[in-house]
């Protein structure tokens, strides 16, 4: 069983800052998976749908997408957890759709917020493998709202 992280919240200045990338040194390095492993499980804990490293702490490019039903989100679909190192948006749909957001770090609060309906990603596995994909819908929300994060942006700012 991996440990659960603390979450930063609100105003901590880690949140506001924009992450470094994940060297190519660091890719499948025991110390990256660890993080991802224990980023997994503070995410599973605290009834999220995604993470991203700023939030666990930790200034990197690194994040989880997993959308599945849980209490916070019971209309998510169910998709498998995705690790993402150094994600980049390639392309974005022209169409937004507004849809209701939550974040760990800001936990009493939601909000109706307006993102691509669909975005074209490009990624590197843990292993440094590249992935181009695309995601639509809620799981394109979750990712555009971690890359946030990466960016020290957070969804109370899009507000």
């Amino acid at each position: 069983m991996s440990c659960i992280l603390a979450v930063a919240q609100r105003g901590e200045a880690i949140l506001n800052l924009n992450a470094a990338e994940v060297a190519s040194s660091e890719l499948n390095s025991p110390w990256l998976k660890q993080l991802a492993e224990a980023m997994h499980s503070t995410m599973l804990q605290k009834n999220g749908v995604g993470i991203a490293a700023p939030q666990v702490y930790v200034s990197k490019r690194l994040i989880i997408v997993a959308s599945r039903p849980n209490p916070r989100y019971p209309d998510a679909p169910e998709m498998d957890a995705v690790v993402m190192v150094n994600p980049e948006i390639l392309e974005s749909s022209a169409t937004t759709v507004l849809g209701e957001e939550g974040c760990l770090s800001v936990p009493d609060e939601r909000g109706q917020v307006a993102r691509a309906e669909s975005i074209k990603l490009r990624y590197l596995t843990v292993a440094g493998e590249v992935v181009e994909t695309l995601f639509s819908g809620f799981p394109a929300r979750i990712v555009q709202h971690e890359i946030d994060h990466l960016n020290g942006v957070l969804f109370i700012q899009r507000l």
